[in-house]
């Protein structure tokens, strides 16, 4: 019996300039699949009470997988493995998402600042009418963080728009003292577990 097809790209439903990069990194040919303009995407991060970080992070990532299978659909486009993907940054329990304004992202870096914390990526490939997910935790520890380098980097607008208010790849690595897991995963997308999931659902890969 011949095996199934294989893929030549997957979609790619994150505004995420880091998981492009990422992609690109390990040569993962994609495409966006970005939401239409009347689509809330924020809306799917919604918090639920109670609810710890690890279920949380599958939920969301679920959701937007679920999003973008309809997208795909709605815009009849060509059938293709879709790749999503959701980041949250983790004090306990606590979910530190991305900051309101300038403020909360001051108040959520005094909080991580001199302490480990986890972040959570999970990712989520479709394969037909299934889909495989994977999550990478890994441990973040932080120097201690003066008010004046808080101003500062809020300053740059760095944090805005990120989970937990900072970027890895960006200002804030002068703070971060040990990273125990992936750097490709606190950026936004492990790269080993992703390319363990696009190989499942048979997307060409040259890793």
């Amino acid at each position: 019996m011949p095996l199934p097809q294989q893929h030549d790209f997957v979609y790619l439903a994150s505004q995420s300039p880091r998981r492009v990069q990422l992609l690109d990194q390990v040569g993962v040919a994609h495409k966006p699949l970005l939401p239409d303009p009347g689509e809330d995407a924020e809306a799917l991060e919604a918090e639920r009470s109670g609810e710890a970080p690890m279920d949380y992070v599958q939920r969301v990532t679920l959701r937007k997988l679920a999003a973008a299978r309809k997208r795909l659909a709605r815009r009849k486009l060509l059938t293709a493995p879709i790749l999503v993907a959701d980041t949250t940054v983790a004090l306990g329990r606590r979910i530190l998402g991305k900051p309101q304004d300038a403020d909360d992202a001051a108040r959520i870096l005094a909080a991580l600042s001199g302490r480990t914390h986890r972040v959570l990526t999970a990712v989520a490939v479709s394969a037909g009418t299934q889909h495989h997910l994977a999550v990478s935790v890994s441990r973040v520890q932080m120097a201690e963080l003066s008010r004046q380098a808080i101003d500062r980097y809020v300053s740059s607008g760095e944090p805005m728009g990120k989970a937990g208010a900072y970027a890895v790849q960006g200002r804030i690595a002068a703070w971060i003292t040990r990273i125990d897991g992936s750097y490709s995963g606190v950026m936004g997308l492990p790269l080993h577990e992703t390319v363990q999931l696009l190989a499942r659902a048979r997307v060409r890969l040259d890793v």
